[in-house]
């Protein structure tokens, strides 16, 4: 049986860079902040490396700290007054993973969707979360998951109905 990767703040950038930086982006919804958010994230992890037992355990611990970092963010008085002139910034995925063209009906809809429901529907969609495993890292019930995700649902039917009329 192959030996497990050590697990060193390198091999987590390696392994998790991408899915920090998208979660970050979708969050963020302008590369400047989610770089920033990125690099918080990261610096973190080199704090608390030590503490982290497995893979799923880093991939879990980075997942719920660029959620509460996006969540600081926007609780500072700036963010909470200012409105971005500029449209969503494409986002990116290197990987060839969920990318959609800037013109694509689903992803302008995603960007347009308030920042909870843009949460779960990313860690759903795009990070294969289940409700229960969302739950944990948000700290909220189940229950409220799946309610945020049919509202969700809800939404981008009508915004995506919209934009294909």
């Amino acid at each position: 049986m192959p030996k497990e990767e050590q697990i060193t703040t390198e091999a987590a950038i390696d392994r998790y860079a991408d899915m920090v930086y998208r979660l970050a982006l979708s969050q963020m919804k302008n590369t400047t902040d989610a770089d920033d958010l990125f690099q918080e994230v990261f610096v973190r992890l080199v704090s608390h490396i030590q503490d982290l037992e497995s893979w799923e355990h880093v991939k879990a611990w980075l997942i719920r700290v660029t959620i509460n970092c996006a969540k600081k963010h926007f609780e500072q008085y700036w963010n909470k007054n200012v409105d971005y002139m500029d449209e969503p910034e494409q986002m990116a995925d290197e990987s060839g993973g969920y990318e959609l063209p800037e013109e694509h009906p689903v992803r302008a809809a995603v960007q347009k969707l308030p920042t909870k429901y843009r949460l779960v529907i990313h860690l759903h969609y795009f990070e294969e979360k289940t409700v229960a495993e969302i739950a944990q890292l948000t700290d909220q019930k189940e229950t409220t998951v799946k309610s945020q995700m049919h509202r969700a649902r809800e939404m981008l039917k009508d915004l995506i109905g919209d934009e294909l009329q």
